[in-house]
């Protein structure tokens, strides 16, 4: 009765996993062991190693094993709000990998293995939320990356290699001691644009609207090809005197 009984997770049974795959949005097949209370990565779920996304998310998981690899088919994995320390180098054998959230862990800069930078298609990482000093300029080749999160970090500076990443579109860095306070808006600022937002498809539109949306684009188009002509003045030789304002107005 007077000792301390160390933590224990829940344990997941092959049963429990098989009833918690669901439907993602674009047909494939997703499994949410989320918010669990699993303390060490159940081996069971090698068995579902066809998954198209994971989430272990929101658990107390302090580390991931080697096997992850056999996730081969995997597109999304969510590891965020764990007690991860470091990450296997397997890791980078998820080829197919598109998303990867290990925000809210404590993962350090020297525990981040080189192999991340082998998830060539990997378009949002979000590092947020460890304790990072410093970012590997070998993520500068993932060369697909949109979205980098790397929040609430001890980070000083970016390096170049990521900042300048060509089809990134979002980096959040707030909230790390840079020491130049205007560092943190040059990040900001390298980030390309967007110049156009579509919010809709043409085939969602109904007749009238993609008629009136076709109309205001045309007048856009002609406004921007018009070259501004030099304006003429109205003559009123009749009103003219000297000093006359007429010749002003």
């Amino acid at each position: 009765k007077g000792k301390a009984k160390g933590q224990k997770g829940k344990k997941i049974t092959l049963k429990i996993a098989k009833n918690s795959i669901r439907v993602s949005f674009d047909g494939g097949c997703h499994l949410d062991l989320s918010k669990m209370g699993i303390t060490t990565f159940p081996k069971c779920i090698l068995k579902l190693a066809d998954m198209d996304e994971l989430d272990l998310s929101r658990n107390m998981l302090k580390k991931i094993p080697s096997s992850i690899q056999k996730f081969q088919k995997l597109r999304w994995l969510g590891l965020h709000s764990n007690q991860l320390e470091e990450l296997p180098k397997a890791i980078g054998m998820l080829q197919n990998l598109f998303y990867l959230n290990i925000c809210n862990n404590k993962l350090t800069t020297k525990n981040l293995p080189e192999d991340l930078n082998l998830l060539k298609n990997l378009h949002i990482l979000n590092l947020g939320l460890n304790c990072l000093d410093s970012i590997p300029t070998s993520l500068g080749a993932l060369k697909e990356l949109k979205e980098i999160g790397l929040f609430d970090n001890a980070l000083t500076t970016i390096p170049n290699s990521v900042k300048k990443l060509p089809k990134l579109k979002k980096l959040n860095t707030k909230r790390n001691p840079f020491q130049d306070p205007t560092k943190q808006e040059e990040h900001a600022d390298s980030i390309k644009r967007i110049e156009t937002l579509y919010l809709g498809q043409e085939k969602d539109l109904c007749c009238s609207c993609l008629k009136m949306c076709q109309d205001e684009r045309d007048k856009l188009n002609k406004l921007k090809n018009v070259t501004p002509s030099p304006s003429k003045k109205p003559s009123f030789p009749v009103l003219l005197t000297p000093n006359s304002p007429a010749k002003d107005n």
